[in-house]
């Protein structure tokens, strides 16, 4: 079984970017799709980018399309999302997740087979 941790959350001013960092063990990653998603209070949880297990396809929450870029790094079994242009919805805890042969199409609909622990994200305005 794999397991993830995230880091790389914090406070910062509307704006600002931050890259969030999901750290892999127990298992390569080279198979499972992997996910970002977020949940801020009051709300459910939602899919903020996702990348197939071949990283051939990517795709986004439209609310970040074009601010948000996430990638994954096989070698160092790690995958970040990259956040820049941070806007104060975008205030939320965030969660790794991976899906063994997920596809842009499965991991949308969140049903992980593994689940970090999230980190806040907090955008001032």
């Amino acid at each position: 079984q794999v397991q993830l941790v995230e880091s790389g959350g914090g406070l910062v001013q509307a704006g600002a970017s931050l890259r969030l960092s999901c750290a892999a063990s127990g298992r390569t990653l080279s198979n499972y799709g992997m996910g970002w998603f977020r949940q801020a209070p009051g709300s459910e949880r939602e899919a903020v980018a996702v990348i197939s297990w071949s990283a051939s396809n990517l795709d986004y929450a439209d609310s970040v399309k074009g601010r948000f870029t996430i990638s994954r790094d096989r070698a160092k079994n790690m995958v970040y999302l990259q956040m820049d242009s941070l806007k104060p919805e975008d205030t939320a805890v965030y969660y790794c997740a991976a899906q063994q042969f997920g596809t842009t199409v499965t991991l949308l609909k969140g049903l992980m087979d593994t689940w970090g622990k999230g980190t806040l994200v907090t955008v001032s305005s």
